[in-house]
Order: C-alpha cells, then sequence, then structure tokens
C-alpha cells in the first residue's frame, strides 16, 4: 500500500493525529497528567510531578487531581464534557498557560481527561498577558470602589438600651431582611444615616454597594443627572462621554436618599417610576435600564405636612412609608446619655471620663442637635480638659447655652374648675371648630376638609354645639 493511499483510511489517520498530537504536546510541554472519570490521576509525567513537589510521578497515581495540582479544573472538564483550550493556572513557582481536554470512549462517553501545561513563559503570549493584567487592574479597581461603597455601621453602632431606642433597633432588623422601601423619620443628627448603613449592613445585598445621595445638598439643577446619570453626548465638556448616575452604582445594593422631602416634585414622579416598574432613562438617553436596587429613604421633614403644602407626592409617600421607621430625638431617649456619651469618648481616642455631675447636667440639656451636638460637646471639653475627669463645670461651658428639658405641666384644676368628660369634649369641640372656621373664612366644605370630617357631620356638630354658620 502507497503511503498516500493509507491516509485515504480515515480511521487509522485519526488514530495516528492523536497519537502525534500527545507525542508532540508531552515532550515539549511543561507537564501533562491523565485523571480518570472520577477525577483520580492514572497518569503524570516526571516534568508536572516534579513541578509540584513529587519526586517520584508514582506517588500521584490513585490521588485526587486537586490534591497534587492545587487549582486544577479536570475534574470539572470531567463532569461537564467541556475542554478548557486555553488557560492560565497559578501555582507554587509560576503561573502556567494550560490546556484540559475530555476522553471519551468509543459511545462517546466521557471517560476522563488530559491536562497539558503548555509553557512557564508568559512572554511568548505577551498579548494574552498584557490583556490579562488589564483585566486584573480592572478588577482590583472595582473592588476598590466596591469596598469604598460598603456600608461603615452595623446595629452595634447605634447605641442605646432605652425602651424607644431598643423599638427603633427591632423595626430596624425588621426591616433588613426585606426587600420594601424604608422610609426613616427624625430630626437632623438623631442617627438616621447609621441606620440605613446597619440596615443595608444586615440586608441580603450587604456584600452589594452603598450608595448615599443627599437630596439637599446638589443643586437641583444637577440632581437629576446624579441621580439617573447622563448618556454620551448630553453634555458638553468634561461629561460629554456620558457618566454613570447613582441608580447605576448602586446596582443590586443599596441606595439611601437622604433629606428626601427636599427632592424637586419632577425627579419625585422619576423616582416614584423607578420604585414601581424598576427601570429609568439616563438624562439625554431614550434607552430604558433596568433597575435593581434597595431603596432607604430619609427626611427630617414632615412629609405629611408637606403633601399638604403640595410640595411632597402623596402617591410617592405612601410607596416609601411601607417601613417607616421614626428615630426619636436625643431628649426622648436621655437613658442612653451614659453609654453614648462612653463610646464617644472611646471614638474620639479620648481617655477622658464624665463624673456624676456631670451625667447629670447632660440629662438636663434638651440637645436641639440630637447625638450630632452631644459629639461636638464631649470633644470639645475634652479637648479644653487638663484633667482626665470631666466635671459638671467644664461641661457647661461646652455647652454654652443650656436649653432645658421640657416637661409638660398637667394642670390640677380646683373644685371650681372640676367639669365632666362631656363638657370637656364639648369645650374642646367647639374651639376646634370655631378655630378651624375661622381659618377657612367661614367655609364650612374646606373646614370640614382640614378637620377630616364630612360636611353633614361638621353641620351636625356645629348645631349641637351651637356654633353658627358665617355669612
Amino acid at each position: 500500500m502507497k503511503d498516500s493511499d493509507s491516509l485515504k483510511d480515515y480511521q487509522r489517520v485519526r488514530r495516528l493525529a492523536i497519537r502525534s498530537l500527545f507525542e508532540i504536546i508531552e515532550q515539549s510541554s511543561e507537564g501533562t497528567v491523565i485523571v480518570d472519570k472520577d477525577a483520580r490521576i492514572v497518569w503524570i509525567n516526571e516534568r508536572y510531578a516534579r513541578r509540584f513537589g513529587l519526586q517520584d510521578a508514582g506517588l500521584a497515581v490513585g490521588q485526587p487531581c486537586e490534591s497534587v495540582i492545587p487549582g486544577s479544573l479536570l475534574r470539572e472538564v470531567v463532569n461537564t464534557g467541556r475542554p478548557v483550550l486555553l488557560d492560565m493556572m497559578d501555582t507554587a513557582k509560576d503561573p502556567l498557560v494550560v490546556m484540559r481536554l475530555p476522553i471519551h470512549d468509543d459511545a462517546g462517553a466521557v471517560i476522563g481527561a488530559i491536562g497539558f501545561a503548555l509553557f512557564d513563559e508568559l512572554h511568548a503570549l505577551s498579548p494574552l498577558l498584557k490583556r490579562y493584567l488589564s483585566m486584573q487592574e480592572e478588577l482590583a479597581s472595582t473592588r476598590s470602589l466596591l469596598q469604598a461603597r460598603q456600608a461603615k455601621y452595623s446595629f452595634a453602632h447605634f447605641i442605646g438600651t432605652s425602651t424607644a431606642s431598643l423599638e427603633v433597633k427591632r423595626r430596624a432588623r425588621r426591616s433588613a431582611s426585606a426587600e420594601s422601601p424604608v422610609l426613616l423619620l427624625g430630626e437632623t443628627g438623631t442617627g438616621k444615616e447609621l441606620l440605613a448603613h446597619a440596615i443595608h449592613s444586615a440586608s441580603p445585598r450587604a456584600h452589594k454597594a452603598f450608595v448615599s445621595i443627599n437630596s439637599a445638598a446638589i443643586p437641583e439643577t444637577l440632581l437629576e443627572a446624579e441621580f439617573f446619570g447622563t448618556a454620551p453626548g448630553a453634555f458638553t465638556g468634561a461629561d460629554r462621554k456620558g457618566r454613570p448616575g447613582k441608580l447605576k452604582i448602586a446596582q443590586g445594593g443599596t441606595l439611601f436618599l437622604d433629606e428626601i422631602g427636599d427632592m424637586p416634585l419632577p425627579l419625585q414622579s422619576k423616582l416614584l417610576r423607578v420604585l414601581q416598574e424598576k427601570e429609568y432613562e439616563p438624562v439625554g438617553s431614550n434607552e430604558v435600564i433596568q433597575s435593581d436596587i434597595r431603596l432607604i429613604a430619609a427626611t427630617s421633614t414632615d412629609l405629611e405636612a408637606a403633601i399638604k403644602r403640595g410640595e411632597f407626592r402623596a402617591d410617592l409617600y405612601y410607596r416609601l412609608s411601607v417601613l417607616p421607621i421614626k428615630v426619636p430625638p436625643l431628649r426622648d431617649r436621655l437613658d442612653d446619655l451614659p453609654a453614648l456619651s462612653e463610646a464617644i469618648l472611646e471614638e474620639l481616642r479620648s481617655q477622658h471620663e464624665l463624673d456624676h455631675e456631670a451625667l447629670a447636667l447632660l440629662s438636663q440639656h434638651a440637645w436641639p442637635g440630637n447625638i450630632r451636638e452631644l459629639q461636638n460637646v464631649l470633644e470639645r471639653a475634652a479637648l479644653l480638659s487638663d484633667d482626665l475627669i470631666l466635671d459638671a463645670n467644664e461641661i457647661q461651658a461646652a455647652i454654652g447655652t443650656l436649653v432645658p428639658v421640657s416637661t409638660p405641666a398637667i394642670p390640677q384644676p380646683g373644685p371650681a374648675e372640676l367639669e365632666t368628660f362631656s363638657a370637656a369634649r364639648a369645650r374642646f369641640d367647639r374651639q376646634l371648630i370655631e378655630s378651624t372656621l375661622s381659618r377657612c373664612k367661614g367655609n364650612v366644605i374646606e373646614a370640614a376638609k382640614q378637620l377630616g370630617l364630612g360636611r353633614s357631620t361638621l353641620y351636625k356638630k356645629m348645631t349641637a354645639l351651637g356654633i353658627a354658620e358665617s355669612h
């Protein structure tokens, strides 16, 4: 038979090609290993065995491939039947360029896999290496940005054992496991942002970004772009390439909207769409982007009053207030002052302590600036004191003008002032209706709306109380 005729025998040629390919690669590669269907090594050449610290290749036979070759993917190749034609594998010595192929029997079933370490001189793959290094840099940058967007606080940072504090933490912990929006209500400086961080940290989204945006701190003209991002060409100048908005940065994580009561009405409607439809459009774009964020909003504004003034959308309020949490002012949780003071001084890395009189004085102040004011007072007192024990005089000097805690006095009527419940109720109803009518300039319909009563109900009450309708 001529050599040219022998090439027509496909099966024979195939066997020769496979054998030749194996021999060429095995001889020229840095190592070769073969595993069975259970990913146990059945053969490994001496070069490869020595690379992984074995002086005798026979010691590897029968071992799981991962126990000899850390990071091996041969088991995956056996399980999936899919080759890995070109890959990089880290080793203790040098990274290797590897290839992994499944081995099939005559029926086509996977019976094992073979792996080749093609070479360890990476300059031979300079373009691939450059791309690899570039991807590593991008990954490192992404990880750095994500780390910077992680929550800074947990529930342990919300100090307090008072009834009010424990109730806040109970509701916040419950909200952490949900996906519904959370609305944090409270005065400035009460710790709303800290709670937002804690909720995110305890949520299933904790491994994703926590992104915050203050609606009051950004000019109205820029707020929409900051929120939704801009499409390429939307603006001239530095942002002509477009830039992602906070919604995109927070994708998969949590978006914290502080001072949402200051958000302009047009933007409120767009935020409502994000919450309801889970989508938005960047500024200057017609592209609809799907949104996957958990929203936590906070405000020191009375949103219900803002709704009445026409400054806040009622539908957005109802969508946000699924899980409202009222964060109490410091004056309503004065029992927490000792623990809060200790935690603040520790955070300041201060060795100072408060004596009993100083603690007593702290409890006499109404703290209009809440915890933020307490931090300021303690830091100032610690800096100005020559002693490690802070007394009442030093705390008084740091506070300045003391705002006393108001305790509403309960009037104690004398015998002549005693009245029945029904008389007191009638007196209250009369005062309320008359003042409301006066404010509405005698308009009964408007007064009924403000009182939350039906018009006929108000007329009946006016008749019973002897209140005349003004014309």
